[in-house]
């Protein structure tokens, strides 16, 4: 009887035990072969501390971010330094006349307020018109539905040149003009928020809602309860937006508001500027608290802004 000897291949080669010794020294060290392929990369990106665009986004920035620090420069400049030619970039002092002037006015506190009533007005209102519309638009289907979206967004390419009139003559008629009315009511719901909450919703997935469903939540409770709370990201976009929009907005309530204890605060800062006379400090200084708002809003939702833009893109 004879019996069956090991074959060759079944026996490990020299090279074979060679190399898997090689690599369990390697695996234990935690350490990669050292090869010029594996090693080079690495080296190289330990160059720089940061990614190697900075060095292209760094200078953008500061372009962008000049008309802002001259602005911070020139309302605690005072007018003769405002007014000099060529202009100076570092001023003899700091002088704070400006802000003095405007925060004196007796009128700055009442416009401060009526800017901040009519933006925040917005907001809540386009947050909640802008979902109920935005939920309808990409969960329900209805006769007319997308003839009724695509009618929507064509608004959004109509100028507001060609609604002013029509707009005034609307307000005229309920006898909102002269009064805070006038610039909340056409603000209620944009078509932008809609369609932006609308694409929001469109990537969150329905096995969520269909989930309520069957535990039976009605439409409304499942907007409330599941869709919202996962949509903060693009909430906080239609904010921000909403406010910025409203907020800056000057043309608007330069037609519909006479009464200067009417006037928000972009129209009150025109005071500033007479007809021979400008008190150009003051004017910088206005401009200087009424971004501050602006900037201070963007800057605590720029996470979830950025978020929202990139997300809401994905499904049409």
């Amino acid at each position: 009887m004879t019996t069956a000897s090991p074959s060759p291949a079944a026996s490990p080669s020299p090279a074979a035990s060679t190399s898997s010794a090689s690599s369990s020294v390697y695996a234990d060290t935690a350490c990669p072969p050292p090869t010029g392929a594996a090693t080079g990369p690495r080296r190289r990106r330990t160059l720089l501390p940061f990614s190697p665009w900075h060095l292209l986004l760094a200078p953008l920035c500061l372009l962008f971010a000049i008309p802002l620090i001259w602005l911070l420069l020139s309302s605690v400049m005072s007018d003769a330094e405002i007014n000099r030619f060529p202009p100076s970039l570092w001023q003899s002092g700091i002088d704070l006349e400006g802000y003095r002037y405007v925060i004196g006015n007796a009128m700055f506190p009442r416009w401060f307020a009526n800017s901040l009533i009519v933006s925040l007005t917005a907001v809540a209102s386009n947050l909640v018109l802008g979902s109920l519309g935005g939920y309808a638009f990409a969960r329900m289907r209805f006769a007319g539905s997308r003839i009724l979206l695509a009618l929507m967004l064509a608004t959004m390419a109509i100028p507001f040149q060609l609604t002013m009139i029509p707009t005034f003559l609307v307000m005229k008629r309920l006898g909102l003009i002269d009064s805070l009315g006038a610039l909340i009511v056409p603000s209620l719901v944009t078509p932008f928020a809609v369609f932006l909450l609308r694409q929001f919703f469109l990537s969150l997935p329905r096995e969520l809602e269909e989930a309520a469903w069957l535990d039976g939540c009605s439409r409304l409770g499942v907007l409330w309860r599941i869709v919202l709370p996962l949509s903060r990201p693009a909430l906080s976009t239609v904010a921000v937006l909403t406010f910025l929009t409203t907020w800056n907005d000057l043309t608007w309530p330069l037609i519909a508001i006479n009464h200067d204890t009417q006037y928000t605060l972009q129209l009150g800062l025109t005071t500033f500027q007479g007809q021979h006379h400008t008190r150009w400090s003051a004017v910088m200084a206005g401009n200087m608290i009424t971004v501050l708002p602006v900037l201070l809003a963007f800057l605590f939702a720029q996470k979830t802004f950025i978020q929202s833009i990139t997300s809401s893109g994905l499904k049409g």
